[in-house]
Order: structure tokens, then sequence, then C-alpha cells
């Protein structure tokens, strides 16, 4: 039986994998400045999860776990800490990855709580953990008191678009993040 847990440390290593999956590894290619690739993309972002201080801590991941198999993520965060989250990532992509993002644009604002990234491991997919995934992260904005999860989707990804329509995502403007052009989708708590 699939349960929804908030994230450990220790899953770190996994967590990263799994955001990976989510950015897709051109897009992770692209944050990665000449003469660096995914493996050093993938030590960042383990870093960047095992950390209390950024946007893809651990702190601010739920998780899918089957028994002891961590099989699907969902990380957010206050989109009011964007910049104070972001801090970290700046910093470590200058030492990991060799690319200054400070004028990297803003995906989220104040007053939602920002799906960063959702993943379900391959094998797990099409059983429903996704969507349990996103009705625990409105969950999570309702105990934080936010109005609402806010997400970016690729303008090339109909099948996630419908997914986060499914359970109740409504669009709200045409963004851009990543070198993709994306849609701002917003869920009311």
């Amino acid at each position: 039986m699939i349960e929804i847990k908030d994230a450990q440390r220790e899953q770190s290593a996994d967590i990263a994998q799994l955001i990976m999956m989510a950015m897709t590894d051109d897009c992770c290619l692209h944050f990665c400045g000449v003469g660096y690739g995914l493996s050093d993309f993938r030590r960042m972002m383990t870093m960047l999860v095992e950390r209390e201080d950024t946007q893809y801590s651990y702190r601010n991941t739920l998780v899918a776990m089957d028994d002891d198999r961590l099989v699907g993520i969902a990380v957010c965060y206050d989109g009011g800490r964007l910049h104070e989250l972001r801090r970290t990532f700046i910093q470590a992509a200058m030492e990991y990855i060799g690319k200054d993002h400070t004028g990297m644009d803003d995906e989220t604002q104040a007053g939602e709580l920002y799906l960063d990234s959702l993943a379900v491991v391959p094998a797990y997919r099409r059983q429903g953990i996704a969507q349990r995934l996103l009705n625990a992260t409105k969950e999570r904005a309702e105990r934080m008191g936010l109005p609402c999860v806010g997400l970016l989707v690729d303008k090339g990804n109909p099948a996630g678009e419908a997914l986060y329509a499914s359970v109740g995502f409504r669009y709200a403007n045409d963004s851009q993040w990543g070198g993709h052009p994306m849609k701002h989708l917003v869920l009311k708590t």
C-alpha cells in the first residue's frame, strides 16, 4: 500500500534523482555551464535536497512510499520564500555546475504554495500516486494558510497538463522556465 509522508534526509539521493526526472535531462543540461553534465547536476541536487535552506530541501518534499521504497515525490514551498531559498541554489550552481544563475526569472510568487517538482517512478505510474501527491500538496497549502497551489507545466506536456486539470488546476498565465515555454496553473485551496 502506498503511503504519502514527509521526506527524510536519508532519502536525498532518491529525491534528487526524481527531481531531475521531473525536470528532464535537457532542462538539467540547460542549467549546466560548459564542460559540466548530468552527474555534476545530480551531485549538486543531492546536496541541495540534504540541506534545510533550499527550495529543493527534503523538508519541502512529500514522498510516496511503497513499504521502504520511495516511488514518488512532490517538492513544494511557500512562493513568498523563493528568493531566500534560491540563494543556496545560485551559490551551488557556481560551484557544482559552473554557471551563474543570479538573473534567473521568478517561477513563483507570494500567495501560493509552489509545486516545484512532481515525479513518480515509471513502474508505479498510472496508479493514482501523482494525484495523491497533488492532493497532499493541496492539504499542505491549506495547513500553511496559503490560498492556492501553483505550478509550471511545459507547453509540450499535454499529459501533465491533463493530470493537473483532473485534480482542479486551472490556467493562470504563460511563463518561461529552464529554456521552455510553460503554463502557470493554479489550484485554489
